[in-house]
């Protein structure tokens, strides 16, 4: 979202007191987003949410996960020593299965060592949600830009106002009671030594997606990454161990999956299917028997 309040930068000392300045109602409407308990204050915005199911909610109890150890984890110990929710579930609830509306920068602002009295002619705050599945990122779109004109009304500011989404995609989620996922458990159960738990994430990796659509097959992700590796942050980090262990891991998952009894590859000598072909959903599947049955 920006805000634009004159042609260049100003100075405070100078013209302070006598224009409308666009960082005082770009800090009014990013803090009009969300609160500081995390809950997202645009209206619509929760609307589409799944109701959790007693079959999820068993999920979340036989998953072993020490609130201390992921204070420390995320680097809130010895600042604040809190977290938004004080029990493993409703904690792994909020990271894993509900959107969230985060804040993330200005630009245009000064943000330099030092003082420096200036009045910025145009400021870009910037934001993302992280959505779950069965929201619409149009329909969200439409909420947020809605909640920020309305709320930019309410300031009576002549200032410029403008909002752009990015980017956008669809949440994804695939079902963990299958063939494929059961393949890769046995995979990390045997390189670990402990049996996986079925955990979701915000890592924004649309294709996924894309890939279940086109092909109509389950699509399983398998990180191999550490809890710590502090992603997109500083000193961001890939344990040679677990680079390693993902070859391994990776190579048994393949082993398990032809241990799979299903259709073998036909004997028929049809055409191989094209690459239009290919993306009629359930294609790949289909590929097993033969062009003639398709």
């Amino acid at each position: 979202v920006g805000i634009r309040c004159c042609e260049q930068d100003l100075h405070s000392g100078v013209l302070g007191g006598t224009i409308h300045e666009g960082m005082t109602d770009l800090v009014q409407l990013m803090a009009s987003l969300v609160d500081s308990s995390g809950k997202i204050l645009v209206d619509g915005i929760m609307d589409d949410v799944a109701e959790v199911t007693d079959e999820e909610s068993a999920l979340y109890e036989s998953i072993e996960f020490d609130l201390e150890a992921y204070k420390e984890e995320s680097k809130v110990k010895s600042v604040s020593d809190k977290l938004l929710h004080p029990d493993k579930k409703s904690l792994l609830m909020a990271r894993w299965r509900n959107p969230t509306l985060s804040l993330h920068g200005i630009e245009g602002a000064f943000s330099g060592a030092g003082a420096k009295t200036v009045i910025p002619a145009e400021v870009l705050g910037k934001f993302s949600l992280r959505l779950v599945p069965d929201q619409d990122p149009a329909k969200i779109e439409k909420a947020v830009k809605a909640h920020l004109e309305k709320v930019f009304s309410g300031l009576n500011s002549p200032n410029k106002l403008r909002i752009e989404m990015i980017h956008g995609a669809k949440a994804w989620l695939s079902d963990p009671n299958h063939p494929n996922y059961e393949a890769a458990a046995k995979a990390i159960e045997r390189v670990y030594g402990s049996k996986p738990d079925y955990t979701r994430e915000g890592g924004s990796i649309p294709i996924t997606g894309f890939l279940e659509d086109a092909t109509g097959m389950n699509v399983c992700l398998l990180p191999v990454g550490a809890c710590d590796d502090m992603a997109h942050s500083t000193d961001e980090k890939y344990n040679k161990s677990n680079l390693i262990n993902a070859i391994k891991v990776l190579g048994l998952y393949l082993h398990e999956l032809g241990a799979i009894e299903g259709p073998k590859p036909s004997l028929c000598r049809c055409v191989p299917l094209t690459e239009e072909e290919l993306m009629i959903p359930g294609a790949f599947l289909k590929g097993f028997k033969c062009k003639c049955e398709l």
